[in-house]
């Protein structure tokens, strides 16, 4: 994890870290979006679970407690978010996890001769790695043969939000996204990521088999679009019926996030 891009994003998060979890708990649509990561992730029979991305350790905890007899083990680049994880496992007498700070390509290092049978990101914390293709083939590697990758990541064509930002003469946030660096959510601080199309994920894990792809927010808004879905309110659930539909059809790809389910 020495390195300055890798520094520069750890302290972006540091500074994240404090207010994390009030933002998601304020927030229905962020919860209703892990929740269906969450299914995914419980839908395939595992034994030792590796989290990327862990941030506060709401997932880590949240695993810990439906299966105690498995090895759980997480990962962030933020110290800031490691220590807040730790404590979080402390305080709920967690005795399956491991978590530790560092970046993809030292997983090896931190747990030395481990491989895992399921692997999951939530919220695209992939987008924040040096290179897509250096670091699906770390994690090809830690991944034992018939084991799983629940891989979610932030979308390059999402189109709903390029048209929502064009309408307010947005013109920088509408194609943020296809520019080779995006500055992230937050209109004030700049995270160094990149945001990647469907294409561009298959083919970085080429060789593994695609089980399923999925997008969300594809027409119903996403959760940073926080006016909109207030003034929505009931009405925001036949959006998200709509969204399942819409999954079924090439638009899957257009929403906000795309999530895809990886064999080996």
């Amino acid at each position: 994890m020495n390195s300055n891009y890798y520094n520069e994003v750890g302290s972006y998060y540091d500074e994240d870290a404090n207010d994390f979890d009030s933002r998601y708990w304020s927030n229905q649509v962020l919860q209703q979006i892990r929740q269906s990561f969450r299914e995914e992730v419980k839908r395939f029979d595992s034994k030792i679970l590796l989290e990327i991305g862990c941030g506060t350790g709401l997932d880590l905890v949240h695993f810990s407690n439906i299966y105690p007899e498995k090895q759980i083990f997480g990962i962030d680049i933020s110290g800031e978010m490691v220590r807040i994880s730790t404590n979080r496992i402390v305080k709920n007498k967690s005795h399956n996890i491991e978590v530790k700070q560092g970046s993809v390509e030292d997983i090896s290092a931190l747990f030395p001769n481990q491989k895992f049978d399921l692997i999951y990101v939530f919220f695209g914390a992939l987008n924040t790695v040096e290179n897509l293709q250096e670091a699906a083939k770390s994690l090809k590697k830690l991944l034992e043969n018939d084991g799983i990758m629940v891989l979610s990541f932030v979308n390059k064509w999402y189109l709903m939000g390029m048209f929502i930002e064009l309408i307010r003469f947005r013109f920088s946030r509408a194609f943020g996204r296809i520019k080779p660096v995006w500055s992230g959510y937050s209109p004030t601080k700049f995270l160094p990521s990149h945001c990647f199309s469907p294409k561009e994920i298959s083919q970085a894990f080429n060789g593994l088999t695609t089980v399923k792809r999925k997008g969300f927010s594809i027409i119903h808004p996403a959760w940073y679009y926080t006016g909109i879905n207030n003034k929505l309110g009931r009405f925001r659930k036949y959006l998200w019926k709509a969204d399942l539909f819409l999954n079924k059809t090439f638009l899957w790809r257009f929403g906000e996030y795309t999530l895809f389910v990886f064999e080996k």
